[in-house]
């Protein structure tokens, strides 16, 4: 672990004021990531579904195994997920045409416009934080985010 005159002591307010803050805001992280909601359609969808779509995006079909990959889980789990995407309607497969076992992915209208409002509300989300802080203080949030997301990876 890398210290610096600026690491807090451990059981000083500095370092207990931080990690509460951390801790809240991963418990609205949670919140937020819990609970299914409606992205432009009158079906609500979980957010291992939107991850799903977001993954399979708008360019065309994408293989089972590569959203495995590009997701970091098991091929079990795509299936469950593509299962359920196809039951309401959001994606359809079909056989890859030259990959005997290939199966592709592909979002349909609905999924496409899931995909649309899913995009639309990461933007406005993001368009309200460059609008609440200062140049400044936006490069310093965004070196900090890839810092905490690099710790959280080891």
């Amino acid at each position: 672990m890398k210290t610096n005159s600026k690491t807090p002591i451990p059981g000083s307010s500095q370092s207990n004021t931080g990690s509460l803050r951390l801790g809240q805001l991963i418990l609205q992280l949670r919140k937020l990531e819990s609970s299914p909601k409606f992205y432009g359609t009158e079906t609500a969808l979980t957010p291992s579904e939107i991850h799903m779509i977001d993954a399979i995006g708008e360019d065309g079909g994408v293989l089972m195994k590569e959203l495995a990959a590009r997701l970091g889980i098991t091929k079990g789990a795509v299936t469950q997920i593509v299962d359920r995407l196809e039951a309401k309607a959001f994606v359809k497969r079909s056989p890859h045409p030259h990959i005997s076992r290939g199966i592709l992915v592909t979002l349909t209208e609905s999924g496409k416009e899931a995909y649309r409002a899913h995009a639309r509300m990461h933007l406005a989300f993001y368009d309200q934080l460059r609008n609440s802080f200062t140049e400044e203080e936006i490069d310093i949030f965004e070196k900090c985010v890839a810092k905490l997301s690099d710790i959280l990876r080891e």
